[in-house]
């Protein structure tokens, strides 16, 4: 049997905390991929219109599902039942479809089409919140611009250096 060594007693108020390179090891481990990760989806989020896919799949989302019923009823309701969720599906593709950075011009275009239309195709464009959403993506992605590199140090206006012996307000005339 094998008797472990009793545990440090804790420091003190204004003593130093010990260190030791197994404990920062320790923490390290497990936390260094999901540091890694995050830092990964932060890097790809930004460099499409991540927001204005995820509001027009919302707002696909609830055209999609506000008119679901039986099959039975949505064949009796018609063309309002059949249009609210072709018009649901119109716009999660155009949200998968944005996230292609390339495409994200025609697929915003379509999306806030296809959102402004499912108001009398479908329950008031999903009592009004679907097509909000999907407006709202749809421009959003229309909108969305890839980052600009950093700006140079001093700004727009800096200074230029002029060569020595010009003076500012010397000219002939």
């Amino acid at each position: 049997m094998t008797i472990d060594p009793p545990p440090e007693p804790a420091p003190g108020p204004g003593e130093p905390v010990p260190s030791s390179p197994a404990g920062r090891a320790d923490l390290a481990g497990p936390v260094a991929p999901v540091r890694g990760a995050r830092a990964a989806f932060r890097h790809w989020r930004r460099t499409r219109p991540f927001w204005a896919t995820v509001w027009t799949a919302l707002g696909g989302f609830v055209i999609f599902f506000l008119p679901m019923a039986p099959l039975g009823k949505i064949l009796q309701v018609g063309v309002g039942g059949i249009a609210g969720m072709a018009g649901g599906v119109v716009l999660m593709a155009m949200a998968l479809l944005m996230l292609l950075p390339g495409q994200r011009h025609t697929a915003g275009v379509i999306a806030v089409i296809a959102g402004v239309a499912s108001f009398p195709l479908s329950n008031l464009g999903g009592l009004f919140v679907g097509m909000v959403l999907s407006v709202l993506g749809g421009s959003m992605a229309f909108a969305w611009l890839p980052e600009k590199p950093a700006r140079r140090k001093g700004g727009p206006f800096r200074r230029r250096s002029r060569p020595a012996g010009v003076s500012v307000g010397s000219g002939s005339a």
